[in-house]
């Protein structure tokens, strides 16, 4: 075997089709356009979302509802989670850990939510807390500061 007898596989290679070389080549003249018309002409392209003429969708469907701009998005984790975590011996929690535990990207604003229940004192400081998670992390004996 040598470079020489290398061969792309069966059917894996096509040829290109070759519009608009002559009358002979069978897609001359026209050049697979069809005859007259806008889509005929060169440097022709359709709307996105155009359908023919008929109403687009994006214009049959009323638009609705409120999109604030300013709005903070928070991603959370609950009590539960971080007492996983503190059975494994951490303590003291904030964003680095929770990013390379892959509880949230770095780029996320945390919130600590109430679900579950803590046992262990622990140390956080996240974006936001719960009430009934702060209340939660302070009764354990605990300490739960903003960022």
């Amino acid at each position: 075997m040598d470079l020489s007898s290398l061969k792309p596989a069966e059917g894996s290679i096509k040829t290109r089709k070759r519009i608009g070389r002559g009358q002979g080549s069978t897609r001359g003249g026209t050049s697979t356009r069809g005859h007259n018309g806008q889509k005929s002409r060169s440097g022709y392209s359709r709307k996105a979302g155009f359908e023919g003429g008929q109403m687009p969708l994006y214009r049959r469907v009323p638009k609705f509802g409120f999109k604030n701009r300013f709005r903070v998005e928070y991603h959370g984790i609950n009590l539960d989670t971080i007492q996983q975590l503190a059975d494994d011996g951490i303590t003291k929690f904030d964003h680095e850990v929770f990013v390379t535990k892959g509880l949230a990207h770095k780029n996320d604003r945390i919130k600590i939510l109430g679900r579950g229940e803590l046992k262990a004192k622990v140390e956080i400081n996240v974006h936001a807390f719960t009430a009934t998670a702060q209340k939660a992390i302070e009764a354990a004996g605990g300490v739960a500061t903003k960022l």
